[in-house]
């Protein structure tokens, strides 16, 4: 019994020393992919679109915002002087108004989601393929993105930061 614990021992000691091995052959990476984001031109490219559909949402918004401003101010100098039946109608037609400008910021605000969805998702695969593609070149095991928050430490000496690589790849200075 005491030499099959023995054998056991040495086993384990073994195997314990030959995952120490292959550990340090691991290669670790890390990187920052929004820097790496923002540093493509397709990036401001696609900002800048996205920035003058919200400036063209945003003024029609104000136009139809003056409007109801208007038609507000117009029934008030006039409420008191007009008949229920007129005077209804007019609170009708601003309560209408209100309701449509609600439902264009609503809608203006998805539609700005979604255009923002489809200009940056060919960007954000780019740069994952291209990580990809630097990580299975470089053989590290891991790549972690830093910029997630998602690793709370590393040691710099011994992760190698690839963000220069990938720039290389994408043809970024």
């Amino acid at each position: 019994m005491k030499r099959l614990s023995g054998i056991l021992a040495l086993i384990m000691i073994f195997v314990i020393a030959g995952y120490r091995a292959d550990a340090q052959n691991y290669k670790f990476a890390h990187i920052n992919s929004d820097d790496l984001i923002r540093a493509l031109p397709e990036y401001d490219t696609a900002m800048a679109q996205l920035e003058k559909s919200r400036k063209e949402l945003v003024n029609q918004l104000e136009i139809m915002q003056v409007e109801l401003n208007n038609k507000y101010e117009a029934y008030n100098k006039t409420s008191k002087t007009l008949t229920d039946l007129v005077r209804q109608a007019k609170e009708q037609e601003i309560q209408d108004m209100n309701n449509r400008i609600q439902e264009f910021q609503v809608n203006a605000q998805a539609q700005l989601q979604e255009q923002q969805t489809q200009l940056t998702q060919p960007i954000f695969e780019k740069v994952d393929e291209a990580i990809k593609a630097v990580g299975k070149t470089g053989g590290y095991i891991y790549v972690f993105d830093v910029s997630k928050g998602q690793v709370l430490y590393f040691d710099e000496s011994k992760s190698t930061d690839i963000l220069p690589q990938v720039k290389t790849k994408l043809g970024i200075k």
